[in-house]
């Protein structure tokens, strides 16, 4: 029997499959209308992309991580958020960065084959977890893009091991100086629905609904789509309660980043105020801040064709 940690697809999971049916199966259908016998014959081809990359595992001085890689050029890593996979970037955003960068996205400890950590767990672990998985890649100072939780491990990283990052990207996060507005505990609560309606009302705009069952048609088209379990998202709530407050001695620190940064998020955001984008842009002193109008919490999908385009010209400035 294998001892890697098994993947935990999750009620929401679930909920997401069903959703993404119900919601794409009248244009499936309409496109299908005189091309079903055709299309009934044709092989299919295999998935192209990042859906099309297997799964591998690194070898690293703090365990196993999961991973996968898609594109050429210089490296992007992906550090996911709270409760995420790697199944949770969608396609459409990795294969955009994958035209010029070689992409990497991982799964945070404890979920998929990445190895978890010794409890309890903070955002500085997980920040060392992936210093530790950019070593054995040999990506040698790669751009660093951080999603909420991972835009936080992102930060550590960079507090921590300042050698390994070329450039940051801090998207919807907050900085853990201990200053920043806390996350509406009606917004956090929703994330962990059931009802994947529910889960979009709080990433996304109420009149961005085209946006977010496109997100949803996208990730569910990863083979075996997973999420981490209740007892890792557990963890990771109690290293973003420690971040937030001000606990973590790498959040208390972000004045030693030197790295160039820029924070980036949806305007709207319901589980991060915009006035914490501004704290971060003015705590990290190399960085920049750009707001997405009627956008939130998962802007870097909604906003994907404006968003990839301002990441090339920050890598390359």
């Amino acid at each position: 029997m294998s001892d890697k940690p098994a993947r935990h697809p999750g009620a929401w999971s679930r909920g997401i499959r069903a959703a993404v049916s119900a919601a794409v199966v009248a244009a499936v259908a309409l496109s299908a209308t005189g091309a079903a016998a055709s299309a009934s014959a044709a092989p299919v081809p295999p998935p192209s992309g990042i859906l099309g990359a297997p799964t591998l595992v690194a070898h690293t001085h703090s365990g196993d991580v999961g991973y996968r890689e898609v594109g050429e050029g210089s490296p992007i890593l992906l550090i996911a958020g709270r409760g995420m996979s790697m199944d949770g970037w969608a396609p459409s955003f990795v294969d955009g960065l994958a035209a010029h960068h070689r992409v990497v996205v991982f799964d945070n400890e404890g979920v998929g084959e990445t190895a978890p950590l010794t409890p309890p767990v903070s955002v500085s672990d997980m920040a060392d977890q992936t210093s530790a998985l950019i070593t054995a890649l040999h990506l040698h100072r790669p751009t660093v893009l951080g999603w909420s939780l991972g835009g936080m491990v992102a930060q550590a990283l960079a507090v921590r091991h300042p050698n390994e990052v070329s450039h940051l990207v801090l998207a919807a996060t907050q900085p853990g100086t201990g200053a920043a507005l806390p996350i509406p505990p009606a917004a956090a609560a929703a994330l962990d629905s059931s009802d994947p309606a529910v889960v979009m009302s709080v990433l996304f705009p109420p009149d961005q609904g085209a946006a977010a069952r496109a997100y949803l048609a996208g990730v569910v088209q990863y083979p075996h789509f997973y999420a981490a379990s209740p007892a890792v998202k557990a963890a990771q709530d109690a290293a973003i309660g420690q971040w937030m407050a001000g606990r973590d001695p790498a959040g208390r620190h972000l004045e030693r980043i030197h790295t160039p940064a820029l924070v980036a998020d949806g305007a709207q955001d319901l589980l991060d105020p915009s006035a914490n984008d501004r704290l971060l842009r003015d705590t990290v002193r190399d960085s920049g801040l750009v707001l997405y109008p009627d956008a939130g919490h998962a802007f870097l999908f909604q906003n994907t064709a404006a968003f990839v385009p301002a990441i090339d010209a920050f890598v390359h400035r």
